[in-house]
């Protein structure tokens, strides 16, 4: 199932796709309360699949699928080789070939306020920054908690499957100690959507194309089996002495083709579109400035 979060006259509803151009509303507010209700709230998705009346997609403002998460995103650093590779060589440290990798993964967040959902102008804050930056990324959404959770059965854990854009300001980045934090939490840089596909949709999480399309042009084209950490191992590390919750969103890092790492650099524009694409999950497509 694709379930998506929208706005219309009535407030804000998740909902349920139905085949083409058509959705059925949901008795919840966004898809964050689907989520907590466990298996009741996918029970009553597929009852609406079957008989709830439809609703034109056209006209309806998509949000992201949790607009509002319970805590910041989780993200991953360097979770592709070859990002890593050109981000040491972009940054004057060890050349491509010499480029260490992580041996475990790197974590960081996105701020709750940096979500924004699909179609949404990415605000360019140009007072704060003059490098916004792409980065597609497959978004990983829990449907069950838990401390210490076993590689082996991480993936039961996972209730679904988004796309992310974690657009980053690279001089705040840089600015701020070279930490990911404050450059990846400004206001409206995190797109997320256009929907969540549940996991039964997506046997294998590691055997997806990944791509970023900047007007038309592919910026990054990569797969996610080339993740350093892939999702079961991910969820393996973060949970390590630290409880996860339903509704956690995780973002597992991008290929290469960065806007910072190329020569010479490329940054985000008033007037781009940004469109994010993960097989199998959807393309997010946002506007920039």
């Amino acid at each position: 199932m694709r379930l998506i979060t929208f706005q219309d006259g009535d407030g804000t509803r998740a909902a349920v796709i139905h085949g083409e151009g058509a959705c059925v509303a949901l008795p919840f507010p966004t898809v964050l309360e689907l989520v907590l209700a466990g298996p009741a709230g996918l029970e009553a998705a597929r009852n609406a699949l079957a008989s709830g009346p439809r609703l034109a997609l056209d006209g309806l403002r998509l949000l992201a699928p949790i607009p509002f998460p319970r805590r910041n995103v989780f993200c991953l650093g360097w979770n592709y080789a070859e990002h890593r590779r050109e981000s040491a060589a972009a940054r004057g440290g060890p050349g491509a070939a010499e480029a260490k990798l992580p041996d475990r993964p790197i974590f960081f967040t996105k701020a709750t306020t940096s979500v924004t959902g699909p179609g949404a102008p990415i605000p360019l804050h140009a007072a704060h920054t003059s490098q916004m930056d792409w980065e597609v990324e497959l978004g990983v959404v829990l449907g069950r908690g838990g401390v210490d959770i076993p590689q082996g059965e991480a993936l039961a854990h996972v209730f679904g499957y988004t796309v992310i854009n974690d657009v980053s300001a690279r001089d705040v980045q840089v600015a701020h100690g070279k930490q990911f934090f404050k450059g990846k939490s400004l206001d409206g840089t995190c797109p997320m959507g256009p929907w969540i596909v549940t996991a039964d949709e997506v046997p294998d999480p590691q055997a997806l194309r990944i791509a970023c399309r900047v007007n038309g042009v592919e910026k990054q084209a990569g797969h996610t089996s080339d993740m350093i950490f892939g999702v079961a191992t991910t969820l393996d590390w973060l949970s390590r002495g630290m409880t996860l919750l339903p509704g956690d969103i995780i973002a597992t890092g991008t290929p290469s083709g960065v806007g910072f790492a190329r020569n010479p650099p490329e940054f985000l524009k008033a007037g781009d579109l940004v469109q994010c694409e993960v097989e199998g999950i959807g393309v997010l497509e946002n506007p920039v400035g």
